[in-house]
């Protein structure tokens, strides 16, 4: 069912960004946690606190690793207290150091993990269509010192993991993969999870499948699962016994217990994912210059993004002309991931020219407009956000002026 909603019969200015009340009272942000069943939550909860066990490999955490591997379809799953440390554990256990190639366009952990232990992060363009890493940059990337190779799945739609994979043996380098976007998805019949040595989700409260804070690696293998697990818990074989260097990355049972509800209404949360996905495709997708990341039918996905393209050549309003009249109505569009993290700090001062190999990045980071959706989030709000998207393409001329008039006061 679809519904239609007439901006223009609201009496007041048509838009926000001209002169009227915004349409929503409240703010509609991006990412805006989904919260599963609160009486099963507060039920295990309370199993917890009888229990007293609060963290430390906790049956819920066990619970959650168990199911996610099975879901996925490994050997092993560590869960960890977040998608960032889950990286940073992942290149520690691989012995990664020197260089490693990362997308420029994606989110500034995935750099971060490797940087905060001395490796360089060295940035590769994207292929322009799926916005992932592209084999085809990435060899002139390659020197002496590069030991690995991290793609990330952007939007839950996968890397070219065959490419990959074949780049990584060639040079004999340690493939990671950045699943933070994926969980639920699948490549060729696969589910995502189970390539590479290994892979990396987040469930930060931002993601459709949450636990609060938490993230984990999956692997089908055996020693560096083992690893991974003494380098979670400070190294601890047993309970004073270190044998390697090791963090604190230990998924408290609370996370777990959040994590185990979400995973409990996984099916729910995608499909309103699609029908928030699907009603925005009906309402934009006749709009010039507006071009919505699709998933292939014929694979499984999370729809956890709405990603549009606003190509400025064709579109009456570019992307942060667009986003303006967004934020006035309190609809809080996001520029994902603008402006890439070649251009971010310390990147931009020690590799000032990243940006010469990277021009396909810069342009999508400049066009990239993400839409709110998840269970916060209702087919009749998207026709509202679509219709204003509508009213704003109608009245470009004026809302431009506006713009530009206000850039000149503020100068």
């Amino acid at each position: 069912m679809s519904f239609i909603y007439n901006v223009q019969t609201r009496r007041r200015p048509a838009l926000a960004i001209l002169g009227g009340p915004p349409l929503f009272p409240e703010r509609l942000h991006v990412g805006r946690p989904n919260i599963g069943n609160r009486r099963a939550f507060l039920a295990r909860v309370n199993d917890m606190f009888d229990r007293r066990w609060l963290s430390n490999d906790g049956p819920f955490v066990k619970e959650l690793e168990a199911r996610i591997a099975n879901f996925v379809g490994v050997k092993h799953c560590i869960a960890i207290c977040n998608g960032t440390v889950a990286l940073e554990i992942a290149a520690r256990a691989l012995d990664l150091e020197g260089e490693v190639l990362v997308p420029a366009f994606t989110f500034i952990a995935t750099a971060h993990a490797l940087q905060w232990q001395g490796i360089t992060p060295v940035f590769v363009d994207i292929d322009p269509r799926t916005h992932n890493i592209a084999p085809a940059a990435i060899e002139r990337h390659i020197t002496a010192r590069t030991t690995g190779i991290i793609g990330v799945h952007l939007w839950g739609r996968p890397c070219d993991t065959v490419a990959l994979d074949a780049i990584a043996t060639r040079h004999h380098l340690k493939q990671i993969y950045d699943a933070a976007h994926a969980f639920g998805c699948s490549h060729d019949g696969r589910m995502i999870g189970s390539f590479g040595a290994c892979e990396i989700f987040s469930f930060h409260a931002t993601k459709f499948v949450n636990s609060f804070e938490g993230g984990a690696i999956v692997t089908n293998d055996a020693a560096l699962a083992h690893r991974m697990r003494l380098m979670r818990n400070f190294g601890f074989v047993d309970y004073d016994r270190v044998e390697d260097v090791g963090t604190n990355g230990k998924m408290t049972e609370i996370c777990a217990a959040m994590g185990l509800i979400s995973l409990d209404e996984l099916g729910d949360l995608i499909a309103i994912n699609r029908l928030n996905h699907e009603a925005y495709r009906r309402g934009l997708g006749d709009l010039p210059g507006l071009s919505m990341v699709r998933f292939d039918p014929a694979e499984r996905s999370n729809y956890q993004y709405v990603a549009v393209e606003v190509i400025p050549e064709a579109a009456p309003l570019d992307r942060d002309e667009l986003i303006a009249v967004l934020h006035a109505e309190n609809i809080l569009a996001r520029r994902y991931f603008w402006p890439g993290c070649h251009r971010m700090q310390p990147y931009r001062s020690l590799q000032p020219k990243a940006g010469e190999l990277l021009q396909e990045t810069e342009r999508v980071a400049s066009q990239i407009l993400v839409l709110p959706t998840g269970q916060a989030v209702s087919e009749r709000t998207v026709a509202k956000v679509c219709n204003i998207i509508r009213a704003a393409f109608r009245d470009a001329a004026r809302i431009r002026a506006r713009l530009n008039a206000t850039k000149l006061a503020a100068s």
